[in-house]
């Protein structure tokens, strides 16, 4: 992990929450974006939920 969690935009499909999560963890981008969308398969609601406001509070500088 390369310190503090920040959204990145530049690569962003929605908000840049999975593209931040894949720079913050060192990973492929396509491995969360598909660990999200299972995410929501499993807890429907609830990962929309979190997906939405870590996009809204974590913050996009760089």
């Amino acid at each position: 992990m390369n310190g503090r969690f920040v959204i990145n935009p530049s690569r962003a499909k929605v908000m840049g929450v999975c593209a931040g999560l894949a720079d913050w963890l060192n990973v492929d981008v396509l491995a969360v974006r598909l660990g999200v969308v299972v995410a929501t398969l499993i807890t429907g609601p609830l990962a929309v939920l979190l997906y939405i406001l870590t996009g809204w509070l974590a913050t996009d500088e760089r």
